[in-house]
């Protein structure tokens, strides 16, 4: 998962950073609204967190121009301004949802959780299933069929992005995007290496397998059963 942080104070900035990460996700940070707008319009991201009170440019201006351009990223108001008419305001613009500073960090990945549900059609708390699958996002334990699979950090994150887009054809650029870090400069090929690794532990011996490849596409989560 790709989080969008716009926030110009850095000792907040770098609590929610650390937080983000140690969930497993990606975050890119912007401190100048007009930066935030650029990467918003132009990067794609599975949920942005955004402060009003900004620099070069207000959050509520971004969050309008998002909606206007038809960018449906799910978005989080973090503000000081906690009045009623700031929280309408904030959603009637097109926000998701809006939390108050000061905040609790566990409150706003509890609902950075919620939206990445809601965006995916999935319901229940924190654990995502297919077939006898199961993944708990608290806890991060991974079960098939009642019995516990071990996944290394990244491949955890690979097995969420999957199971967020179950259905859904995504492509490597898609993964490279919201589970690698640019920065990182991976190839295509690691992908695979994960996504190999991946299926030997959790779908080999297994009648109906979940992860499967679209030939020159990318892969889709499913449940088929072996053909």
């Amino acid at each position: 998962m790709k989080v969008l942080l716009i926030e110009d104070d850095e000792t907040i900035a770098s609590f929610i950073v650390k937080g983000i990460k140690e969930c497993g996700y990606l975050v890119e940070h912007a401190t100048r609204g007009d930066d935030g707008l650029d990467l918003a319009l132009n990067e794609s991201y599975d949920i942005a967190i955004i402060d009003i009170m900004l620099p070069r440019r207000d959050g509520l201006s971004i969050i309008r121009e998002m909606r206007k351009k038809n960018i449906l990223t799910p978005v989080i108001i973090l503000s000081a301004r906690g009045t009623v008419e700031n929280r309408v305001q904030g959603l009637r613009i097109g926000a998701d949802d809006y939390l108050t500073k000061p905040f609790s960090i566990s409150e706003l990945i509890a609902r950075i959780q919620a939206l990445l549900r809601r965006a995916s059609g999935m319901a229940g708390p924190t654990v995502l299933t297919a077939g006898d699958l199961t993944m708990n996002l608290e806890t991060r334990v991974v079960t098939r069929d009642g019995m516990p699979v071990e996944l290394k950090p990244k491949e955890f994150a690979l097995l969420e992005f999957l199971m967020y887009n179950r259905s859904r054809v995504v492509s490597k650029k898609m993964i490279m995007d919201h589970v690698w870090d640019y920065a990182v400069g991976i190839g295509a090929n690691v992908i695979e290496s994960h996504i190999s690794r991946l299926r030997s532990k959790i779908d080999r011996d297994e009648e109906k397998k979940l992860i499967h490849t679209v030939p020159g596409v990318g892969y889709v989560f499913e449940e088929r059963n072996l053909e």
